[in-house]
């Protein structure tokens, strides 16, 4: 992705800096391996809507690969890229995010996270040996989706859910609608003389599926939204994992849990790499509040398929609240 011209600038999206860039040191911080992790997910989920795990169980030998090989795929030429594309909805992707007018700083290749479909989506690229890519994606995908399931498993015997897999088992589902995304931001050197702007590299939004496991390398960048509407910046990790709620889980703890709104900066030295792998139930599932979580409580939403949902996401702009369609409407 070739350097812009400081004209061009002005086609993306740029935030006023109130004050310096400083990393919020109060994310919290999840052992999956200790006993009382299944509390601090619902506290974090209630919270935040994001938290940082360790001791995961993803082997770093997956991690580094899959890294070494994105990174390779973003230094071909673009036509060479272009290959996997354009992204409707799966392919390589530049500056343009989703069909609806959203630009940033940012090149991308989505995915399903279906091996086949990965397999096919390669063999573009690479032609007869998309082999090593293709295997890491699939041990990395693999590992990241069985990783996800035992958080939402853990997040249900928090909840006292007394089927801890009520949430899991739509991931685990052959025909759960997962996706994967690599996303590679250049380094912008033009921003530096903005003075006190940032450009936007991915705007604000949140997830609509049920579970974002995020990971990046060690440049800054992500920022969450907190409660009160102000921005915090999270401070890379090369060896842990950013978990998001989603909107969908969002709305099967009938908002008990946040979804959480974020978005990524640009950095004008380094390139910045995330990898994020994006829970999803089949197209056909229901989604509601999960009875148990009721109690007498009405919900806040009305039923939908995960079908009408998506399709409605993918047709509004990334920073629009797209549960607003779907909460129901009470009486005063």
């Amino acid at each position: 992705m070739a350097l812009l011209p400081k004209p061009a600038l002005e086609q993306f999206s740029l935030i006023r800096n109130i004050k310096p860039t400083t990393f919020f040191s109060g994310i919290p911080l999840i052992d999956l391996s200790k006993p009382d992790s299944k509390h601090l997910l619902v506290k974090a989920c209630e919270e935040f809507g994001f938290f940082k795990v360790v001791n995961h169980g993803v082997p770093l030998e997956f991690i580094l690969k899959l890294e070494s090989e994105a990174v390779k795929f973003f230094s071909l030429p673009l036509s060479e890229k272009e290959k996997a594309g354009p992204p409707n909805p799966f392919g390589y992707g530049n500056k343009s995010i989703g069909q609806n007018g959203d630009v940033g700083w940012v090149e991308y290749l989505l995915l399903t996270a279906n091996q086949e479909s990965i397999s096919q989506r390669l063999s573009s690229v690479f032609g007869d040996n998309p082999e090593k890519f293709r295997r890491a994606l699939n041990d990395y995908i693999s590992a990241v989706k069985k990783m996800a399931c035992e958080i939402l498993e853990m997040m249900a015997d928090g909840l006292k859910i007394q089927n801890r897999n009520a949430l899991s088992k739509l991931l685990m589902d052959e025909q759960s609608d997962s996706v994967f995304r690599l996303n590679h931001y250049p380094p912008c050197p033009e921003i530096q003389a903005l003075k006190d702007h940032n450009m936007i590299g991915f705007g604000e939004h949140t997830d609509p599926q049920i579970i974002s496991v995020l990971r990046s390398n060690n440049t800054s960048g992500l920022q969450i939204s907190l409660n009160d509407g102000s921005w915090i910046s999270v401070p890379p990790d090369l060896s842990s994992f950013f978990i998001n709620v989603g909107d969908s889980l969002q709305v099967m703890t009938n908002g008990r849990f946040k979804s959480v709104r974020h978005r990524v900066l640009a950095n004008s030295m380094k390139a910045r790499v995330s990898m994020i792998y994006f829970g999803g139930p089949p197209l056909g599932e229901k989604i509601s509040p999960l009875p148990s979580l009721m109690k007498g409580k009405e919900s806040l939403y009305r039923e939908f398929t995960w079908f009408e949902f998506k399709r409605s996401a993918y047709s509004s702009r990334l920073a629009d609240n797209k549960l607003l369609l779907f909460e129901r409407i009470t009486a005063s």
